[in-house]
């Protein structure tokens, strides 16, 4: 086996109370792909510290192979110090490092450079932070929710990115496509151990249930044993006069081990408090538009919405979703075009930004309003502690001040405010966001049980495929079409992914670059493909199609997890083949887009 480049050993951490790590191990090796899976707050993000170097362990080894290069992204960066984003990235790069590649990947991300870190959005915020530990090329990368406030264009960029790469990857993420697509094994951070084994996400799910019953049963057979010897202990030979000494030990020892056990933690309880059924037509749209500027953001957009739809938004950042769906609801007027509402429509609403709370109040104030001890539950009062435990949180925690609480748990708050009004519509703005993996299960289950309407803006696509009957994606220039199914029947019914719509909002800048260099309307003279645009647009498919087979050649070699511990130099060939084609497969792709946008456009003029 290929020595680690990064390694933990019998590492504890105690934040007072019951531990938080306890004798956690975890090795990493050259090409390894892990991703680590956890409850929020199991310390899944201590961890990743602690392999980083920037935490230090009660006890515990961390030791890193001499001359390997780590990089760490945090869940929230810290821009103190730069005045730009490129100098932000640029104090990432190593003594060897290419400074080209700063701006190439800023570039690659949608960023320019010269922004401003301190008025970054939190998309902004992380692709400057994923630009920063991606432009060295690192031996192996830490990653803490990678696609945290990124659209679907850029995580699908991202996913593509990192399966290229010869860096070992260790990933934290509630996205689970994409953990599916890039994990090779998956470690499994429960009560304070990690247990793994040499399979990706895909096949978490299973095995954890198969871990759980099995522990189940072993606890069951403790019980049992417990209750034969106390039996014992109290019936035996009546003539004995003394105890056997081991066997009372032994007594002791098995009651220990019962009290030490940390049962499995329990799952979420959401229920959304549901108010009476609305008519059957919740929402009719007919020929919506809305522009800021010269810019059309939705364009002569109609749908009927009627009760029991779910419905998926999705799009690039920008793209106008939340626009789209702030007319839907009510929440700004179109334009023009005309929207027309059910009767007893009751709504729900879950904001991206997750409303603006005092950090300051605790969590018993932000569930009550600062009014006693009950929450009104679909109109009945409910004690705060007991709709606390619903959504995971410990009585204890009643005090807590919201400033401390982690993202996964802000998230369940958010959820347990929404849920906690009587609706027949629930609209929810990345709902998804910072949830754990048994969260997001629970949370599906609700929307499946949920009688009313569901409008919702999701950037997880496997969230997506579970929950929404149909999804609204942009065409560009203010175009949206709904398509029947989840985010794969979308792209399957489209023929391309969400990158159409970011090549073509690219391709009318161009255009209008163009425009304003020269002064003159592009529609003075008739534009024409060119002989070398016509023979791309023939010859490009073929290309595709050879990079494509290429691609998955290569990475069947690297799918064969002894192949760098047998053949060091064929794995080489094999990592760099499969980025070289994938870079050249991308820029493929990216030029037929082009290209087609562009013949599309001049066959309408």
């Amino acid at each position: 086996m290929a020595p680690p480049l990064i390694q933990l050993k019998d590492i504890k951490l105690t934040f007072g109370g019951t531990p938080l790590l306890s004798g956690v191990e975890l090795s990493v090796s050259a090409g390894e792909r892990v991703c680590l899976i956890g409850r929020n707050g199991s310390g899944k993000s201590t961890l990743l510290k602690i392999a980083a170097g920037l935490v230090e362990p009660d006890s515990g080894s961390r030791f890193v192979q001499p001359g390997a290069t780590v990089r760490y992204l945090p869940q929230e960066p810290d821009f103190d110090g730069f005045a730009t984003t490129l100098a932000y990235v640029e104090a990432g790069l190593g003594p060897g490092d290419d400074h080209y590649q700063a701006r190439y990947v800023l570039e690659q991300l949608g960023l320019h450079g010269d922004e401003d870190p301190a008025h970054l959005s939190g998309g902004e915020a992380r692709r400057a932070a994923l630009a920063r530990v991606l432009a060295p090329s690192p031996d192996i990368l830490l990653l803490d929710e990678p696609t945290n406030h990124l659209d679907l264009t850029t995580i699908e960029w991202l996913e593509s990115e990192l399966g290229s790469r010869r860096s070992a990857l260790v990933i934290i993420s509630h996205d689970r496509r994409f953990l599916s697509n890039l994990s090779r094994s998956t470690a499994w951070l429960d009560r304070g151990q990690i247990k793994q084994i040499d399979r990706g996400f895909s096949a978490f799910e299973e095995w954890r249930d198969e871990v759980l019953a099995e522990e189940e049963r072993d606890q069951h057979k403790l019980d049992r044993k417990i209750v034969n010897e106390e039996h014992w202990l109290r019936y035996g030979v009546s003539g004995r006069r003394k105890r056997n000494v081991k066997r009372l030990g032994n007594l002791y020892t098995l009651r220990q081990q019962r009290r030490d056990y940390r049962g499995a933690t329990g799952n979420a309880n959401l229920a959304a408090a549901e108010a009476d059924k609305s008519g059957k037509l919740v929402i009719e749209a007919k020929n919506i538009s809305r522009t800021y500027g010269d810019r059309k953001i939705v364009d002569g957009f109609s749908i009927r919405v009627q009760r029991g739809d779910r419905i998926g938004i999705v799009g690039p950042n920008g793209a106008g979703k939340t626009t789209l769906i702030e007319m839907l609801t009510g929440a700004k007027p179109p334009d023009s075009g005309t929207i027309r509402f059910g009767a007893n429509i009751e709504m729900a609403t879950l904001d991206q930004h997750r409303e603006s709370l005092d950090p300051k109040s605790t969590l018993a104030e932000a569930l009550t309003g600062g009014r006693g001890d009950h929450v009104m539950v679909g109109g009945k009062p409910k004690h705060v502690v007991s709709y606390m435990k619903d959504f995971l949180f410990g009585q204890e925690q009643m005090r807590t001040p919201l400033e401390v609480l982690s993202g996964g748990e802000r998230g369940r708050l958010m959820l347990a405010r929404a849920l906690a009004k009587p609706s027949n519509l629930l609209v929810l703005d990345e709902p998804t966001n910072d949830l754990d993996l048994e969260t997001l299960d629970v949370l599906e289950e609700m929307l499946g049980d949920y009688e009313g309407t569901v409008i919702l803006i999701s950037h997880d696509r496997d969230f997506l495929d579970r929950v929404v009957t149909s999804v609204i994606a942009p065409e560009g220039d203010g175009r949206w079409i709904e398509y029947a199914g989840g985010y794969t029947d979308m792209l399957s019914q489209r023929g391309a992914d969400l990158r159409r719509e970011a090549v073509k909002a690219a391709a009318t800048a161009a255009a209008e670059k163009r425009e304003s260099k020269t002064g003159t309307p592009s529609g003075t003279s008739k534009r024409r493909l060119n002989f070398n645009e016509k023979h791309a647009l023939e010859t490009l498919p073929k290309t595709i199609a050879r990079l494509q087979a290429e691609i998955a050649k290569q990475q069947r070699h690297l799918d064969d997890p002894n192949l760098f511990q047998k053949d060091r130099k064929k794995f080489d060939q094999a990592s760099d083949a499969l980025t070289k084609a994938q870079k050249d497969l991308h820029e493929a792709e990216d030029r037929w887009l082009e290209l087609e946008v562009l013949r599309e456009e001049i066959e309408q003029a």
